[in-house]
């Protein structure tokens, strides 16, 4: 096994993987991906407020089954470029970017997963671009259209979308998120999950290195911002997905309703669906390996 030492903002990571990284450049954005093993090609898409350490125990589990396990940071995030602006952060950039990453990396063809924002990035380019999916997996990330359904239902995810409204304010958001050496995001690695040891006192320490500097915040909090201000990109046509698909869902998740798991055929036919009761949203931190016995189980069944 080597070390990865990847230079961070703020310092140094080391990694104890047999991992390696590089910078892609994929249009006008380089991004910085972190890769393992070989094999089947898989593209993980990190949230916020995370990077492509979200993935830590999701790397090397896929690697030990036969898989290229490939781990961006999102544009905007930690090592990737950071460009300025609102509009660059508009859901037709980011899925172009990953398009354009595995048209480059991965031969043009991958299973996607994604959680969080990167789920909808996910759920976008699967949509957008079907024959770059081979097979999709999302975790606790809205279908667009459900999350456009139940928003005109009820008002149970208008209330647990509050965040999205408060992040549209210009500087107070990065001010809140870094205020007390990250004590409002610090709160929600310890608190939210279910399980105590999700995030351990180093990825805690990880993530903070992640969002050290001036700017490291405002590009993922312009994901939310322009999400608002270009509301076609995700809601917009098309919706029907074609790819087999697997949606995880912790169950304990403070930010959507379970209805958000229903009905969700009419856009997806070939979906399967994972509830896990003692998981919250940052399922793959919470029961990492159910989620890995999850994963490599449904694209194992692909390659029969």
């Amino acid at each position: 096994m080597s070390n990865l030492q990847v230079e961070q903002p703020g310092g140094r990571l080391l990694v104890d993987r047999d991992w390696s990284d590089r910078r892609v450049t994929v249009g006008a954005i380089a991004l910085h991906v972190v890769e393992a093993g070989n094999g089947t090609p898989v593209v993980l898409l990190h949230g916020f407020p995370e990077f492509w350490y979200s993935w830590r125990r999701q790397l090397p589990s896929l690697s030990a089954a036969g898989f290229r396990a490939i781990a961006p940071d999102l544009r905007g995030f930690n090592l990737s470029d950071r460009p300025q602006g609102i509009q660059n952060y508009r859901l037709s950039a980011l899925v172009a970017d990953i398009a354009g990453l595995i048209r480059q990396v991965a031969g043009g063809r991958a299973h996607i997963i994604g959680h969080d924002w990167g789920g909808v990035v996910a759920w976008r380019l699967a949509a957008m671009h079907p024959e770059l999916v081979h097979k999709l997996v999302v975790m606790n990330a809205a279908l667009p259209a459900a999350y456009s359904r139940e928003l005109k239902r009820s008002p149970a995810q208008w209330l647990r979308s509050w965040y999205v409204f408060m992040f549209q304010l210009p500087r107070l958001p990065e001010f809140a998120c870094r205020r007390h050496d990250f004590a409002a995001l610090e709160q929600a690695w310890r608190k939210q999950p279910v399980h105590p040891d999700a995030f351990t006192p180093e990825d805690i320490a990880a993530y903070k290195l992640a969002f050290t500097g001036p700017d490291a915040l405002t590009g993922p909090l312009n994901y939310y911002r322009a999400a608002i201000r270009y509301r076609h990109d995700m809601f917009g046509p098309p919706q029907q997905i074609a790819a087999p698909t697997m949606l995880i869902w912790g169950e304990r998740d403070p930010f959507a309703t379970l209805r958000l798991t229903t009905g969700l055929e009419v856009w997806v036919p070939h979906i399967r669906i994972e509830r896990i009761p003692d998981a919250s949203h940052w399922v793959q931190n919470d029961v990492p390996d159910r989620v890995n016995e999850l994963l490599v189980d449904f694209w194992k069944e692909s390659d029969d």
